[in-house]
């Protein structure tokens, strides 16, 4: 990105301590600093997704960058924006409710990529564009009636597991993915956009990966503007890249750890 240039920290004083942060208080960098550690982490994730694109005979411009910012502030919701970020992911509404809307002069695209009761649709329809984590028939349902409620189209994806038993995270078992994806297209006020998984914990994520490929392959061809395969984060995105993903919702590569929830 023209312009991305490091520009070294100043330090025109004695060196001061700064003062230990309170519990369940996130610390945060001066401005200036926060800025250029986001703008060197955001290249750094660009020039990930363009390798991944170019050894898979790929085009960087396919992938959408998701920014994940769970637990950030809505200062670094701005500092993504203005460094040419148009797609920001949140997992809770609580906070998503309220960093959207102190962010609603900004042109972004709000995905809800966490898992959704049914009882925050209707504030989540406030605001999100795209909803990653549709996973049963219930949700739907709640879905379509919040967003004819609110006057918006909502698109929708279908979260598909790729996992079993206990150790699921959540989503739709393949099997019943296609009826899934039947209801969403139907309903009022939503359309379908695609598939979205999470990998599973502590295994290889290609293969899962590979299996989500397949679900979305057999979903076009039932819908064919349902293209979206929203797979790959901070640590597996080169393997979702590899089997398809169309966006990748990275959080801790452009951010940092998470040390606390943003209230």
């Amino acid at each position: 990105m023209a312009g991305d240039g490091l520009t070294p920290a100043r330090n025109d004083g004695p060196a001061v301590a700064p003062p230990e942060p309170e519990a369940g208080q996130v610390t945060a960098e001066p401005s200036g600093d926060r800025r250029e550690t986001i703008r060197a982490n955001l290249r750094a994730v660009r020039e990930r997704i363009s390798a991944a694109c170019e050894t898979v005979g790929r085009d960087p411009r396919e992938i959408t960058l998701i920014a994940v910012t769970k637990t950030f502030p809505a200062s670094d919701v701005r500092l993504l924006a203005d460094l040419g970020v148009t797609d920001v992911g949140e997992n809770r509404d609580q906070e998503a409710a309220a960093k959207a809307a102190e962010c609603a002069g900004l042109p972004l695209t709000w995905h809800f990529v966490g898992r959704l009761q049914t009882n925050k649709v209707r504030s989540v329809a406030a605001y999100a564009d795209v909803v990653h984590s549709v996973d049963r028939p219930r949700l739907v349902s709640a879905l379509s009636t919040a967003a004819v409620r609110a006057g918006r189209a909502l698109r929708c994806l279908v979260q598909v597991s790729l996992e079993s038993g206990a150790e699921s995270r959540g989503g739709a078992a393949p099997a019943d993915v296609p009826a899934l994806a039947d209801a969403v297209a139907a309903a009022d006020g939503l359309e379908l956009g695609g598939v979205m998984a999470v990998a599973p914990l502590g295994a290889d994520p290609a293969p899962a990966f590979a299996r989500l490929a397949d679900t979305a392959h057999a979903l076009r061809a039932a819908h064919p503007a349902a293209t979206i395969v929203s797979a790959g984060m901070s640590g597996d995105l080169e393997q979702a890249i590899a089997c398809g993903a169309t966006h990748v919702r990275v959080g801790t590569a452009l951010l940092g750890g998470r040390q606390a929830i943003v209230r």
